[in-house]
């Protein structure tokens, strides 16, 4: 039996949101490991640093402290922090956000956490060297080198997993997808004009879904013109103008820039344009059959 190719430490509290993080981080992919049952994860998390590819945390449950700790020992790991989206950055600048209503997309925050540490560079550098700082790794076992090797960067952020395309769930699993997206994208409306950090943080984690799902592009402009639709309704129900809403197509543009900007890093650089593409490449151009 092959080894999965993710090992994630599970730094979560909630012994249900780790319940429902582990259902949707099914098949041979992904191996989670549960830390936040124990008295003391990040001391686990600590001593058996080698062990793990990526991070589950929950916003808000360890104090700022314990990740300026975790840096200064060198121990930067792909994170995905569920919770809110606020804005704040609660580990590292490449963490992703996941609000816990919308565990379904865990899987491709996984492979977004991952794709993100790589593709920024993140390497701690430790405060001290010596034994158990990670001063004296050799350098073909720190993190970056090790997920490197083992899955390669085109691994994770060229060739995504077919077998998690939207088109490609049963039906129910696409239905509940579609239905977290669409609170996904809320997010981004809800705090475009009020909150930008937080709504930037929402635009993340919807086009991280968005790209690794393969979501159709019509169905992205579906998705925004349903939800302006229902707030117009909503709003002219309660006796409020409405025209305003007019002025969120800005927000419906950032998103397709955000999720061109992801096709167009997913294009390997030395592919000649105009090249044939085999089945696996060809999977990385945007969808846009309808679902």
């Amino acid at each position: 039996m092959s080894q999965p190719a993710l090992t994630i430490a599970s730094l979560l509290p909630d012994p249900r949101v780790e319940r429902a993080c582990r259902s949707w981080l099914k098949g041979g992919r992904y191996q989670l490991e549960d830390l936040g049952s124990l008295a003391d994860p990040i001391l686990e998390l600590q001593q058996q640093r080698d062990r793990f590819d990526v991070v589950l945390l929950q916003q808000g449950v360890h104090p700022p402290e314990v990740y300026e700790e975790l840096q200064q020992q060198g121990l930067l790991l792909p994170a995905v922090v569920i919770g809110e989206v606020s804005g704040r950055v609660e580990y590292h600048e490449a963490e992703v956000h996941l609000p816990q209503d919308q565990l379904e997309q865990i899987a491709y925050s996984v492979d977004a956490a991952v794709s993100r540490f790589l593709r920024r560079g993140m390497q701690a550098t430790p405060t001290g060297v010596g034994e158990g700082t990670g001063g004296d790794t050799p350098e073909r076992w720190r993190l970056p080198n090790r997920l490197k090797g083992r899955l390669g960067y085109l691994g994770v952020f060229y060739k995504r997993d077919p077998s998690l395309f939207l088109r490609n769930l049963p039906q129910d699993e696409r239905e509940e997808l579609l239905r977290s997206l669409k609170r996904s994208y809320r997010d981004v409306l809800i705090g475009y004009f009020r909150d930008p950090a937080a709504a930037n943080q929402a635009i993340e984690s919807f086009v991280h879904s968005a790209f690794f799902s393969d979501l159709p592009i019509n169905k992205v402009v579906e998705i925004h013109v349903d939800l302006i639709d229902a707030f117009w309704k909503q709003l002219k129900l309660e006796g409020h103008k409405n025209d305003f809403l007019q002025d969120y197509r800005l927000a419906l543009l950032d998103v397709m820039a955000h999720l061109c900007e992801m096709y167009r890093r997913s294009v390997p650089p030395d592919l000649p344009l105009g090249a044939p593409q085999d089945p696996e490449e060809a999977s990385q151009s945007p969808s846009q059959e309808v679902i």
